[in-house]
């Protein structure tokens, strides 16, 4: 969901304040590590899901949700919608304080919850995974796709389950390609730094070449395409660091790149033709289409580089339901992940399936409505996410507004080396609050 991405990466104050509240409420009896997982659910039962969604997706997930709960009488799932994507993350923040008003399950980021993981607040699904008559009875009968699945744990454990994902991949006008002679789609970032300058120049500098919506997916990925993980270890200032952001900012000061600024995100300057390609959700795609309708022709590739990001949330349990709450909670996980409904899904919202069965699946590939299912094979070759550590979450929030200003002080004519001296100071606290 586009702009839910973007309030994700909102800071939320106050996650510091969980740590000691919350410590003494971690492990209630029910909460168990040896209970016993039941094997069906005989008594009326509820689940509580807090999400996020809103419009289309919400509409989908109450569809969803119908339909599980016709195939399964007895439980019921009681869905409550936080908000916004910031909204949802201080809810679950200012609520572990006080665990037994957690809900069931809910949506999440897993660097939001690493505290509750420090603390004992999860359940570790693995147990679920490996059950045959509430899971699959493997990770492997799943079908999820790896990638994803680890990117769900939390220091190694398994407290999540992916759900609703998206990948950054670069969307294209090829109607401008044909116009000012680009025949081959970047694939790398050099190749992106050359046709984005043909563009502007041939234009006579009234078309950007490119940009990128997510300055921290930038930096993150830039950084990781050079062998470097995002870790408090990382030198800002640091030769990688400042081949990474100069790449970014000479473009902007020579107008071949551009960042969105007040607009927020590319699709809009994209389907007014005033940029010719961008990096972005694959979640947006939908925003894509409605904004050029039939002025020009538009198609989706593998975002440049070796790695693509992949982002969106996963769905975790907290420990202080019951039993069979825990139960009927991971019934209806699975359900959500499986062929029928994945499919459902990713047709209905744009994000990605999460179900290899239905990434490669002739009714995925055929939808028609988006440009993305006939080309996701090959846009998620090498999926990256941010690293789940403590201030990991943090650190990544103030990279956007730390890369801006950097970006900024480039079209300015300022000194870079100052802003990027300025942003290490910033990079370095957030990994220490």
């Amino acid at each position: 969901m586009k702009f839910s991405k973007k309030l994700a990466m909102a800071a939320v104050a106050g996650l510091a304040l969980i740590g000691t509240a919350a410590c003494s409420n971690g492990g209630s009896k029910s909460s168990s590590s040896s209970e016993k997982i039941p094997s069906k659910i005989t008594k009326k039962t509820t689940v509580v899901f807090w999400h996020g969604m809103v419009g289309v997706q919400q509409s989908t997930l109450q569809k969803l949700t119908k339909e599980f709960e016709k195939e399964n009488p007895k439980i019921t799932v009681k869905l409550e919608n936080q908000g916004a994507y910031n909204d949802l993350q201080a809810k679950i923040n200012s609520t572990l304080q006080s665990p037994n008003n957690l809900p069931t399950i809910t949506q999440a980021y897993p660097g939001w919850l690493w505290n509750a993981a420090q603390n004992n607040m999860l359940v570790n699904l693995t147990p679920y995974i490996n059950n045959k008559n509430v899971g699959w009875g493997s990770a492997k009968a799943s079908n999820i796709r790896t990638e994803l699945l680890d990117g769900a744990k939390i220091k190694g454990t398994q407290y999540g389950i992916p759900f609703n994902k998206s990948i950054e991949t670069l969307t294209y006008n090829k109607d401008m390609f044909k116009k000012y002679g680009i025949k081959k789609v970047p694939t790398t970032m050099e190749e992106l730094k050359s046709a984005s300058e043909t563009i502007y120049k041939k234009s006579n500098h009234k078309v950007v070449g490119a940009g990128f919506d997510s300055l921290s997916n930038y930096y993150v990925l830039g950084m990781k395409d050079d062998g470097v993980n995002f870790t408090k270890n990382i030198n800002f200032n640091g030769s990688t660091s400042k081949k990474v952001i100069n790449y970014y900012a000479d473009g902007i000061k020579k107008g071949y790149f551009r960042v969105a600024g007040s607009e927020h995100y590319l699709s809009g300057p994209f389907a007014n033709q005033k940029v010719a390609m961008f990096i972005g959700t694959s979640a947006g795609e939908g925003f894509v289409k409605q904004g050029v309708g039939n002025k020009f022709t538009y198609d989706v590739a593998a975002r440049p580089g070796k790695y693509t990001m992949q982002q969106g949330t996963d769905i975790y349990m907290f420990k202080h339901a019951s039993a069979d709450q825990k139960a009927a909670a991971f019934k209806y996980m699975k359900f959500l992940v499986s062929k029928s409904s994945q499919l459902k899904w990713a047709n209905a919202t744009g994000y990605i399936p999460v179900n290899n069965n239905v990434i490669t699946s002739k009714e995925y590939k055929a939808n028609k409505s988006t440009k993305l299912p006939a080309k996701l094979d090959s846009t998620m070759k090498n999926l990256y996410s941010v690293p789940v550590e403590k201030n990991s979450n943090a650190a990544y929030t103030q990279l956007n507004s730390i890369m801006q200003n950097i970006l900024s002080a480039a079209q300015k004519d300022q000194n870079v080396n100052n802003a990027i001296n300025t942003g290490k100071s910033k990079f370095d606290a957030a990994w220490k609050q």
